[in-house]
């Protein structure tokens, strides 16, 4: 029950965070995301704790779902902290901000989303029987929700050029256009246009 406890709060601190951030920007309120995502690790751990101690987690398969799961969280810190120039993201106060359009953030609005649901599904899938599943897809839902409101409330008011991002590219499911942007933004792909 505290996870469950725990993730719901990290979530309400996450839309607390980004309704102060398009409103009165109150000082305090600016370290919610930092809160929140210390609650929701901190979800994770007790879950993760309680599926080892009741021996859930104990076969090869599992470990393979384990393994696949820290790929997912990597891929999910790399789009969150460092697939953005984290100054300008994180930092910086500059106005008016524009919206970062290259790496995984050409191919859709909100990468993190779907590492964050490969992450909790195969860490529920390890952790059978225990109820770390069913939790893992609510704090899924209730991201998918923030995404979305973050979507069409807070990174409209944030971004100046955020209309022009939604038009470009998907919400959340890459299309061969995005997977043509995205290629084109990686590292190699300069060097290529470079030689030539």
């Amino acid at each position: 029950m505290l996870p469950l406890l725990l993730g719901l709060a990290a979530f309400a601190l996450y839309f607390l965070y980004d309704i102060n951030s398009i409103s009165r920007q109150y000082r305090l309120l600016r370290s919610f995301f930092a809160l929140g995502t210390l609650l929701l690790g901190a979800a994770l751990v007790l879950d993760l704790a309680a599926a080892f101690t009741a021996g859930a987690i104990s076969g090869a398969v599992d470990c393979v779902l384990l393994f696949c799961s820290a790929l997912c969280f990597a891929a999910l810190i790399y789009s969150l902290f460092f697939a953005l120039p984290f100054d300008e993201t994180y930092v910086a106060e500059n106005s008016p901000r524009c919206v970062y359009s290259g790496g995984v953030y050409g191919l859709c609005r909100h990468p993190g989303i779907l590492c964050f649901f490969g992450m909790e599904l195969l860490l529920g899938l390890a952790a059978l029987p225990t109820a770390m599943l069913l939790r893992g897809m609510i704090f899924s839902a209730l991201n998918l929700l923030y995404a979305y409101f973050q979507d069409r409330i807070s990174f409209p008011k944030t971004f100046c050029d955020y209309s022009d991002y939604q038009k470009n590219v998907p919400f959340l499911i890459p299309d061969g256009a995005s997977l043509r942007r995205f290629w084109k933004t990686l590292p190699h792909a300069e060097k290529e246009e470079v030689e030539v």
